[in-house]
């Protein structure tokens, strides 16, 4: 979710969204998952039934919106576009309840990698890690605000989410902002071993123009050759408007520097799918829009990367 402390747009209505995709042959049944298919690596779902899934203390049902995004709705928008499996993040709403999201992997099996939030500052939150590991869950977000970020080399908790990111192959999931990639280089430097994933591009062009300066920083973090950045949230970035081509020279500057390798290509749903954008024009960017990407660079950013960290 790239705009928590931003205004968001309004978004569309899902349950017309929902309706359209049933017609196309969604069903609410699990279905057979296909490995071939697209991955979307951000994804968040969430439930309006708040008493099997009570909300954070700081969260109230009115700040839900849209009030419903269930796996049902999202597999109707993105079913019909090739997208067979989905990294779901867990939602902001119920902080450090991971059970909603691990009961929907578990309810549609194969179908979604999970990345998680864990509280740091609680006992053996190594363990806590790992326990989650074996339902699935393999990247854990870190809301990554430079005031933050700078004390994370002497918090004791994070030492230990960094340490176990490596022992175990967990990457940590940054949601930054672009002043605090210095802070992230460091942690990179002091846990090289360490996967780490960088969500929509460190957010940089979110003031409407891609700053070459702030990228540069994302593209130092290329040397660490466990990091990884998600092409995403095109709703967000740059002109903001569909067909996102003004993004072009910023992916090309990452294909470039990171490979397409360490690329992975992702909605931020249902928030792509807000008025004046929808699901398809964020997948067509990359598969149909960017001549300089080869078959192979489209093949794992819009797969192979994805399923390298988040379902193997």
């Amino acid at each position: 979710m790239i705009g928590m402390n931003f205004n968001r747009r309004e978004f569309l209505a899902t349950s017309s969204a929902a309706a359209a995709g049933l017609a196309a042959g969604c069903t609410t049944a699990p279905q057979p998952v296909a490995k071939s298919g697209y991955i979307d690596a951000h994804v968040h779902v969430w439930t309006p039934d708040t008493t099997a899934y009570p909300l954070a203390e700081d969260y109230t049902k009115d700040r839900m919106k849209p009030p419903s995004y269930t796996p049902e709705e999202l597999f109707a928008q993105c079913r019909p576009h090739g997208v067979s499996r989905i990294v779901l993040i867990q939602m902001s709403y119920y902080k450090f309840d991971n059970s909603y999201m691990l009961d929907m992997m578990r309810k549609h099996e194969g179908a979604f990698g999970g990345v998680a939030i864990v509280d740091e500052t609680k006992r053996e939150v190594g363990a806590r890690m790992r326990d989650l590991m074996e339902q699935g869950v393999r990247g854990f977000r870190l809301y990554t605000w430079k005031d933050k970020a700078e004390l994370w080399q002497n918090s004791a908790g994070m030492k230990e989410m960094w340490k176990t990111g490596a022992d175990s192959n967990l990457s940590m999931c940054l949601l930054a902002n672009p002043d605090a990639l210095t802070n992230v280089h460091a942690m990179c430097s002091q846990y090289p071993e360490t996967p780490v994933v960088i969500d929509h591009f460190a957010r940089i062009g979110i003031s409407g123009k891609v700053d070459q300066e702030q990228l540069d920083q994302l593209l130092a973090l290329s040397k660490f050759k466990t990091v990884h950045v998600k092409t995403s949230a095109f709703y967000a970035l740059g002109k903001k408007k569909p067909p996102y081509t003004d993004l072009g020279p910023m992916i090309r500057q990452l294909r470039d520097a990171y490979g397409a390798e360490r690329l992975m290509w992702a909605t931020d749903c249902p928030y792509q799918s807000g008025e004046g954008h929808g699901y398809g024009p964020s997948l067509e960017l990359i598969r149909d829009r960017l001549d300089f990407l080869s078959d192979s660079d489209k093949e794992w950013m819009l797969r192979k990367t994805a399923e390298k960290v988040f379902f193997s």
